[in-house]
């Protein structure tokens, strides 16, 4: 089975487009392709919650909010150049694939 090519990938600035957490921008800590989705991190991302006893590192226990996996297709590419989403390409720049963005038309690092 070959691995699936996403368009997003760990440390991209991307905003949410759709969800509970609509129109926040954030940077993407982590892809699953496995699951087709991304965590962010950001102050108003959509967190989820978890209980906790206590233990030797969490000295309190209680409820501990972690960052919560969005889908992939909920996400979109912050464009480096206007700072809008924008959908991405890829094209052959010296025999190797890059992204691009199909507004600006700019090679995404």
């Amino acid at each position: 089975m070959m691995k699936k090519k996403l368009n997003i990938k760990k440390g991209d600035t991307v905003k949410v487009i759709a969800g509970v957490s609509k129109g926040q921008e954030g940077k993407v800590i982590k892809v699953m392709p496995e699951t087709s989705r991304v965590i962010l991190e950001g102050e108003h991302i959509r967190k989820n919650s978890r209980h906790t006893k206590p233990n030797a590192q969490n000295q309190e226990g209680g409820i501990v909010k972690q960052d919560a996996p969005i889908h992939i297709s909920n996400v979109m590419l912050v464009d480096p150049e206007s700072g809008n989403p924008t959908r991405v390409g890829r094209k052959q720049v010296d025999n190797k694939s890059v992204r691009y963005s199909k507004k600006s038309g700019e090679v995404i690092k």
